[in-house]
């Protein structure tokens, strides 16, 4: 049994040392600006996060991310098991939270009580015309160019040194379940896609993904939802015409079924765009599958060479 059960991931942060330049990646990237300070800049996406990207000014790298529990309450339960404070959120949206650390040292900021924001109008297009099916009629489908519209934060991929101890911290602290586990070989687990346990309401095939991957542990990656299919492909060739660093992509995950495309923001954080992903009640099976099919994808373009 785990302390408390998250409900959702809510944002990560970063360090960089320039704001604006940070903003503007971020807004060709398809976020809006919420507040950009001296010290401290905040994006959100359409949807109803008070914010979803936070960035700190300093040297570069990875500076954490928030995961939101169903309540207050809850969230003095865990700080009572973890002999943590609780202390108001300075940020968009206000709420509570407290700051933990994982086995492998990254900071987690776990929040209640924000406050929601009106969701942001998005284009509307009409609806795809299929082999079998026509509901578009006396219409033609014209699409303006610009970046892609995110909604979300979706998922992160962290790189951590000890898998089994990484997959019992999160489980036990928050009630994460599998939705795959990748095998290094027959036997031998090096990371698993985790989701949050809402009971029967849906959620993404997954929310964290820790993996033990080569090399010291490092964050990996952060996934962010695009309206829609043709949002995503508008948003790459807005990336492309704006010469930002392409990583990989397009092309559909195995893991999640997602259409994605990842670029690196100006200090090399990798960033995804992803539609059309699986969803799953806590009902729903886990699966156990080989690290080859981590790497490969359905369709689209074969992933780059591991870095790190």
């Amino acid at each position: 049994m785990s302390i408390v059960k998250a409900i959702d991931i809510a944002y990560v942060r970063f360090r960089a040392p320039d704001l604006g330049q940070m903003a503007r990646f971020l807004r060709d990237f398809g976020m809006f600006e919420v507040e950009l300070a001296a010290d401290r800049l905040f994006m959100r996406g359409y949807g109803e996060s008070p914010f979803v990207h936070a960035t700190e000014l300093g040297d570069p790298g990875f500076a954490g991310f928030g995961i939101r529990l169903n309540s207050i309450a809850d969230l003095a339960t865990l700080a009572a098991a973890e002999g943590t404070c609780i202390e108001p959120l300075d940020a968009p949206g206000g709420g509570q939270l407290m700051r933990l650390r994982d086995p492998d040292g990254y900071i987690v900021e776990v929040v209640a009580g924000q406050a929601r924001v009106e969701r942001l109008a998005v284009p509307g297009y009409d609806p795809w015309n299929h082999a079998d099916h026509y509901p578009r009629q006396s219409a033609t489908r014209r699409l303006p160019p610009g970046p892609s519209h995110v909604k979300r934060l979706g998922h992160i991929v962290i790189g951590v040194a000890d898998f089994l101890r990484s997959e019992a911290w999160y489980k036990s602290r928050f009630g994460l379940l599998t939705s795959d586990q990748i095998e290094f070989e027959p036997g031998v687990p090096m990371g698993a896609f985790m989701r949050c346990d809402r009971g029967d309401r849906l959620c993404d095939h997954h929310t964290i993904a820790p993996m033990q991957l080569p090399g010291p542990p490092a964050f990996n990656h952060a996934a962010f939802e695009v309206h829609h299919l043709d949002d995503l492909m508008l948003g790459h060739a807005h990336l492309k015409n704006v010469a930002a660093n392409h990583f990989w992509g397009i092309g559909r995950h195995i893991f999640g079924s997602q259409v994605f495309d990842y670029w690196h923001d100006p200090w090399g954080n990798t960033v995804e765009h992803w539609t059309d992903g699986d969803q799953f009640t806590s009902a729903d099976p886990g699966g156990v599958c080989p690290i080859s099919d981590l790497l490969a994808v359905q369709w689209g373009m074969p992933i780059p060479p591991m870095t790190s």
